[in-house]
């Protein structure tokens, strides 16, 4: 009985499943130092920063994605891009009733275009969501 209280509670509070949790100060800094890495590897094997690709990129990335939330404006392409070396991930908009993507192994990736309504979109890989809390969120403005 007491679970389910709390889980009502935290659907009065808008807390969902996908919401990505709201971090302190020393899981930001681990998430910066892991999203630090991820670039890295994403330069070292593609030869380039992500900011230089023609559309906006997600590095996937030790159960993290970096960056963990996103602003892009509606028809925007983003790119996934499994970074990790023996992980697999995927992409999912669980709460829009979306497909969940192929599963991403290294070097692999995925393009969505943000053809969703403006809002606040939470989104998850699907075999760590739950286990590893691999959530993040996209902003979609028009």
């Amino acid at each position: 009985m007491l679970l389910g209280s709390a889980l009502a509670a935290l659907l009065m509070l808008g807390i969902s499943a996908t919401t990505p949790p709201r971090a302190d100060a020393a899981s930001d800094a681990e998430r910066a130092k892991i999203c630090e890495e991820a670039e890295q590897r994403y330069q070292k094997l593609f030869g380039k920063p992500s900011k230089d690709e023609p559309v906006t990129i997600v590095k996937m990335y030790k159960y993290t994605f970096c960056p963990v939330e996103l602003k892009v404006k509606q028809g925007t392409t983003v790119r996934w891009v499994n970074v990790d070396k023996r992980t697999s991930h995927s992409v999912w908009f669980k709460e829009q009733g979306k497909a969940e993507s192929d599963r991403l192994f290294s070097e692999e990736n995925v393009e969505i275009k943000m053809d969703f309504p403006p809002g606040d979109l939470g989104y998850l890989c699907g075999p760590h969501f739950e286990k590893e809390g691999m959530k993040a969120r996209i902003i979609v403005t028009e």
